[in-house]
């Protein structure tokens, strides 16, 4: 069966991370996506570092599966290139800043007065438009600027989240913004221009506790290893120095943890404890009593309680023991992919389509346009105008 994608065209103007980890689902999913890089010198997140046989990690992640040409846009002959690929491209994606992309004509809109039946997607951190338009912004950048740094860490140190996530955030909804528009094209013919903000994406990704923040007008404050609004959810110490993750969100939970794990029945209506709002309110108390119950016992006997009892736990893993995890192993999770330094082993993508084989494993070299996209997209604009 063919990929979903297959036959899309996508040209991308994009570094870091944003925009190339939409554009790599759009790979993976069939698309074939041309990226185009500085001449010479490429996509920054090519040199962040060499853990992946001489490759960077990031790059491998985010760029499987597409093929790669250098232009300068500031050099005419290029930006003819360049102009003549967008002819004949589906998709367009660049997460340039605003004001270089306007100087550059390479907003969505800009490109969409002579090209109106292409789905063009601008990433940007703050959007067009407003005060903060121009402002530089990294991931961190928005994290701090998205409430998520305010949200994690202890009441004592907040702390960001461990990975990219405004980057993803955002990458996920250009992903899904395109693959809207796709589907309007086929019924209307249309083309799009779409805009996705980090800081956007990542407010909605915190809007929950913004929203209860709002309607109580408190701060939620840190909470470290609990959950600010749910309890007991929470990392929790066993006697042979682990942690256990144990996730209770309901009243149903509650008892069945209670009679099964503290072996107290009586705790399911005591008043301190009787639902959600009482287990927060009381959380020092609620935690006392756990913390009593699992330092009096063996670390097995309580991992068998919680799975006698049905109740929702997980072991705590860190990246290493995660690329061990047995589960992952065992759906055989893993693909090798060649990158320009050697070869590496990653991930599967986590779309299971029936019958839709594996993504194309390769990471490209700088320029390193191997099946000719480039002449492909050239040719298919010519014909098509």
């Amino acid at each position: 069966m063919a990929r979903p994608l297959d036959g899309v065209l996508v040209v991308a103007l994009e570094q870091a991370v944003a925009a190339p980890f939409a554009t790599r689902q759009l790979a993976d999913l069939g698309a074939e996506v041309l990226k185009v890089e500085r001449k010479g010198e490429g996509d920054f997140a090519r040199d962040y570092d060499s853990a992946m046989g001489g490759s960077s990690a990031f790059f491998v992640w985010a760029n499987r599966g597409k093929q790669s040409i250098e232009l300068d846009l500031k050099d005419p002959d290029d930006r003819a290139t360049f102009d003549q690929l967008i002819a004949g491209a589906d998709v367009f994606i660049q997460n340039l800043s605003p004001s270089a992309a306007g100087r550059m004509g390479v907003l969505a809109d800009q490109l969409r007065e002579s090209n109106p039946g292409l789905i063009a997607c601008d990433i940007s951190g703050y959007g067009l438009g407003g005060p903060r338009t121009d402002d530089k912004a990294y991931d961190l950048a928005i994290q701090a600027e998205g409430g998520a740094i305010a949200l994690t860490g202890t009441p004592e140190q907040a702390s960001k989240v461990g990975f990219s996530i405004a980057d993803i955030a955002s990458a996920m909804y250009a992903f899904s913004s395109i693959l809207a528009a796709l589907y309007r094209k086929q019924v209307t013919g249309d083309g799009a221009s779409v805009e996705v903000s980090m800081l956007e994406s990542l407010a909605e990704w915190t809007a929950a506790p913004t929203y209860n923040a709002v309607g109580r007008d408190v701060v939620p404050p840190r909470s470290g290893h609990r959950h600010t609004l749910i309890a007991p959810y929470g990392l929790y110490g066993l006697a042979d120095g682990t942690d256990v993750l144990i996730g209770v969100q309901s009243n149903r939970d509650w008892a069945a943890f209670a009679e099964h794990v503290l072996l107290d029945p009586a705790l399911v209506d005591d008043p301190r404890f009787r639902d959600n709002t009482d287990r927060i309110g009381n959380i020092d108390q609620l935690e006392t009593v756990i913390n009593a119950v699992f330092a009096a016992e063996s670390a097995d006997e309580i991992l068998q309680r919680l799975r006698d009892g049905g109740v929702t736990h997980s072991q705590v893993n860190d990246p290493l023991a995660l690329w061990q995890h047995d589960q992952l192993r065992a759906r055989e999770r893993f693909m090798d992919v060649t990158t320009p330094t050697g070869s590496a082993e990653v991930y599967r993508p986590p779309f299971n389509i029936s019958e839709v084989g594996p993504p194309t494993p390769v990471v490209p070299a700088l320029g390193e346009d191997t099946t000719g996209l480039a002449a492909r997209l050239i040719e298919r604009g010519r014909a098509s105008g």
